[in-house]
């Protein structure tokens, strides 16, 4: 079984200052982490986890699924079950039509696992009740297969069907079992599609030391305490650049190529990239993985944010050759006044240990909260919206409080709590989601409460209430691909006076 050893960042040869720069710095450009571990010199030298998030949270990886998938598949390659070179078309006669394209006759798993489908996106995701694997076969192709690179989930998809096809089981279960040494948490799961077929593109639900080992099982290419899991050429074809990404790639660190399923990057590195700041970056230049859980979905070039933190403020650290020279003699420089290794060690551990989320920046008190708190503003402008009410509950050792949002929403009552300048945790009405919320108010007497959902769905949603007399103006706004579509738009409310 796959042990995971611990060690102070000096004991390997990087200055734990190096690290706690990278993290300083993602968090004054407002990045909102969940988690960061680096593993290097065959130790694991950060764990940090941004309360409420802990080392068991269970978190949506995303993309990072197609990784795993393309895993499976070797896996069956190497069983016998199929070649990579075989069509698709031929595991799937039941959903292929009698008319099938050319372009998809001729397809291959080989040119799917390398994101050269004849596909120029996702085939199911314009009517997501039509079943999602025939729909690769149906959906009219834009060019022939193995030509040219475009990102398709559902090709990830299809191969995850064709892995539970051959395998007889959930695809994470086969992966379990035949990587049993890795030991992959049992919590671990896969979403299932509307038809039962789990979701090989983005569905992997997992936690960060999950992702870690699957780095490292890529890192040593498939062999775990001296077992060969896997045959290490599948692993080196697909962690190398078989496919250019210049011309698509939104960020330099896309923009590398890609092997199968993985992306590469740069400093002649691999990643395994899930939406919103799910990445295994391994670099093996330097012997070091880093893995981080986030959610920079709609922040603009956020996940470029993170490879440039680690880059700038831990890589050099790595590429000093006198730091190295004093590692092996088992001294590390001090450049922070002369520190003596216990106390650097408990600073750094204090440090990585006293992580939360962001919480935007604002006052965590005003006294606008008292005029307006238990006051119900009936709505207005929306048939599903009846009411919005705000309290808030003061405690005696601090000017702050908590706060809830209390609405109804089609004929019945919710409510949503969070900490006035910290995260408070839920569960978020109408999907039973985890979250942690934080409010604080802004300038101009604005409050803004941010829900952070942390859970087999991965978003935000951001409330801005303005208030005018009796009149409350409500702007709400998501940050999720497909749910928490009631958070959109305005709302405006007025508090109902009773005739005196």
């Amino acid at each position: 079984m796959l042990t995971i050893e611990r060690a102070f960042p000096e004991q390997t040869g990087i200055p734990s200052e190096c690290i706690m720069r990278m993290m300083e710095r993602l968090e004054r450009k407002q990045i909102p982490m969940h988690s960061l571990l680096l593993f290097h010199g065959n130790k694991l030298i950060c764990e940090s986890y941004y309360a409420p998030c802990v080392s068991d949270t269970l978190h949506r990886m995303f993309s990072i699924t197609k990784s795993f998938t393309a895993v499976a598949v070797g896996l069956l390659a190497d069983e016998g079950k199929l070649s990579l070179d075989d069509r698709i078309i031929d595991y799937f006669p039941e959903k292929v039509p009698a008319n099938v394209h050319p372009y998809i006759a001729d397809m291959t798993i080989r040119n799917m696992l390398m994101m050269r489908t004849c596909h120029e996106k996702t085939t199911y995701k314009p009517d997501m009740q039509r079943d999602w694997v025939e729909s690769f076969f149906t959906t009219p192709p834009t060019h022939p297969a193995g030509t040219v690179f475009h990102y398709d989930t559902s090709s990830a998809h299809t191969l995850c069907a064709l892995a539970e096809k051959l395998s007889g089981m959930d695809m994470l279960d086969y992966i379990k079992e035949k990587l049993a040494p890795v030991g992959f948490s049992k919590e671990s799961y896969l979403l299932k599609d509307p038809f039962g077929v789990s979701v090989g593109g983005s569905g992997l639900v997992a936690t960060s030391m999950d992702i870690l080992k699957f780095g490292l099982f890529l890192y040593r290419e498939g062999n775990i305490d001296g077992e060969q899991l896997i045959s290490a050429s599948f692993i080196r074809e697909a962690t190398s650049c078989l496919t250019a990404t210049a011309v698509t790639a939104p960020v330099p660190g896309e923009g590398c190529g890609y092997g199968m399923q993985i992306w590469r990057t740069e400093r002649n590195g691999y990643v395994c990239y899930g939406m919103g700041g799910q990445l295994v970056i391994v670099l093996p230049d330097y012997d070091l993985i880093c893995v981080t859980t986030a959610d920079t979905q709609g922040i603009g070039g956020g996940n470029q944010q993170i490879y440039d933190a680690l880059y700038e403020e831990v890589l050099p650290c790595i590429d000093n050759d006198a730091h190295f020279k004093n590692a092996a003699r088992g001294y590390a420089p001090a450049p922070d006044g002369g520190l003596t290794e216990e106390e650097r060690a408990a600073r750094y551990s204090r440090f990585v240990s006293s992580r939360t989320l962001h919480v935007p920046a604002g006052a965590a008190y005003c006294p606008l909260e008292k005029q307006i708190a238990g006051k119900r503003f009936l709505i207005q402008n929306s048939g599903d919206f009846s009411f919005m009410q705000l309290d808030f509950l003061y405690a005696d050792d601090r000017s702050g409080a908590d706060g809830c949002i209390t609405f109804g929403y089609r004929g019945k009552e919710y409510r949503i709590d969070f900490g006035m300048g910290y995260p408070k945790t839920g569960v978020l009405p109408l999907y039973a989601l985890r979250f942690a919320a934080s409010g604080v108010w802004l300038a101009d007497s604005t409050l803004y409460v941010k829900v952070n959902v942390i859970d087999s769905c991965v978003g935000s949603i951001h409330f801005q209430f303005s208030f005018q007399g009796d009149r409350m103006t409500l702007f709400m706004r998501k940050q999720e691909e497909s749910l928490l579509e009631e958070f959109t738009g305005h709302l405006v409310g007025i508090v109902r006076r009773e005739p005196s």
